[in-house]
């Protein structure tokens, strides 16, 4: 063999054992993220690697020429420099909350539960009848702020004659964060009878949307919490309760996810600290409330674009090319170890069923035709809730019901004003309790 060949073969050879050492030594930081939670911001793993690799560079160059034993530490370098990068903050470590909407005063409210919440109000707005009891919004995330979208349909609401107001859970948007041990679900629902309270306007009528809908759920099954619940919509919920969460079924008609183009703006999860932050969050291998990352420093992070196709999974396949902007980069905030927090606990959670069933207050479901739940999700609430008067059935939406879309926010609002208005459903009543199985059966 020439040479020059075996120049080169020798040379491909040293650098595939560097980057395999490379390699070998940024899974052993990850593992030992994991393994310590992050400890000191990562840099007790960084260091315990740095110290690891130069040990074992030490000992392989032992019995090499002076300038030959340093060959080793390359590799131990090169992956310092990568690893570091995820020990060092880029996003600010103290929590920055969005600035003021300008349609929409924001007000802070503290709970008797401890909650400082942000609260938004819309006076009745309409030349019609002007409505007695208050309208609640709780919105989805979990610990998510409400988008521009959701604040455009509740506008509407209150030029329909109600009084809306609507709170974002504590930790999201512009509301004051809590430790995190505190994110639970039973804490959500204690939030809102503390909101109901403080609002003092008497019985309340509440819209929960996705995660707010789970919020509403379970406060159905607690009658003191009920009691002051005049009429309840329990729109696209999430899973109850443990059993529920466990449950994988039939979503319903083709969503656009993996159809629309690919979210643009900035994303946190192209920055090395926060793509292993919230990868290894998501994986279960770090805890919310790891020390690798602060809450705030995460809710700062976090950007629309790293929501990726769970936007896109709120709309019909039919719109995945024109799938509106549903919230402004200003406005948008969302927590994501929080919420991987409040989930867990949902998840954890005993069945709900014996105590939903006792439920007396007036409620409505609504499903979307293209929406990325679970079905059975929606459908163990209507199994389960004796109080449930009517279910619609809303053609042609996904998860995000409404959207801005043609009319789809007037057909949304027009379902949820005949429900609380006690008027006739402008959709038939479907599915109904003895509809479930096929239903379920036919994954509509």
């Amino acid at each position: 063999m020439p040479t020059s060949a075996v120049r080169l073969a020798r040379l491909t050879g040293h650098l595939l054992s560097a980057l395999a050492a490379v390699a070998a030594l940024v899974v052993v930081f990850l593992a030992l993220i994991a393994l310590t939670d992050g400890a000191g911001s990562g840099l007790a793993a960084w260091l315990t690697t740095l110290g690891s690799g130069a040990a074992l560079a030490v000992w392989r160059g032992r019995h090499r020429t002076r300038p030959a034993r340093l060959m080793p530490f390359l590799p131990v370098l090169a992956a310092a420099a990568l690893t570091a990068s995820v020990c060092i903050p880029t996003a600010p470590t103290a929590r920055r909350h969005p600035p003021a909407l300008p349609f929409v005063a924001t007000q802070h409210w503290n709970l008797d539960t401890g909650s400082r919440v942000a609260v938004y109000h819309y006076p009745p707005a309409g030349p019609g009848t002007r409505r007695p009891v208050p309208l609640v919004y709780l919105g989805g995330g979990p610990v998510r702020g409400i988008p521009v979208l959701d604040h455009r349909f509740l506008q509407l609401l209150a030029r329909q004659g109600y009084d809306v107001y609507a709170y974002e859970q504590a930790g999201g948007g512009r509301s004051d964060l809590l430790p995190m041990s505190q994110y639970t679900i039973s804490r959500s629902v204690r939030d809102l009878a503390a909101f109901v309270d403080r609002l003092d306007r008497g019985s309340v009528d509440i819209l929960g949307f996705s995660s707010g809908g789970v919020v509403l759920t379970r406060a159905l099954a607690d009658p003191g919490i009920a009691a002051r619940l005049h009429r309840a919509v329990i729109a696209e919920p999430g899973p109850m309760d443990g059993p529920t969460a466990r449950i994988d079924g039939p979503r319903g008609r083709p969503s656009a996810r993996d159809l629309a183009p690919a979210m643009t703006g900035p994303r946190s999860t192209h920055v090395p600290r926060y793509a292993v932050a919230f990868g290894l969050m998501r994986l279960g291998l770090l805890t919310p409330d790891t020390a690798l990352i602060g809450q705030a420093e995460g809710d700062n992070a976090f950007t629309a674009a790293d929501l990726g196709s769970d936007t896109a999974g709120a709309y019909c396949a039919r719109d995945a090319h024109r799938i509106p902007a549903e919230d402004t980069a200003q406005n948008f905030s969302f927590s994501p170890a929080a919420g991987l927090r409040v989930q867990q606990t949902v998840k954890d959670s005993p069945s709900l069923a014996p105590l939903l069933r006792q439920s007396r207050t007036p409620a409505m479901l609504m499903i979307a035709e293209c929406s990325s739940q679970v079905r059975p999700w929606a459908t163990a609430i209507l199994a389960n809730d004796p109080a449930i008067r009517r279910t619609q059935y809303l053609p042609g939406v996904g998860h995000h019901m409404w959207n801005g879309l043609d009319d789809n926010n007037d057909r949304a609002a027009a379902v949820i004003t005949a429900f609380l208005q006690d008027r006739p459903a402008p959709l038939p009543d479907h599915p109904t309790r003895d509809e479930i199985p096929t239903f379920l059966h036919d994954r509509k």
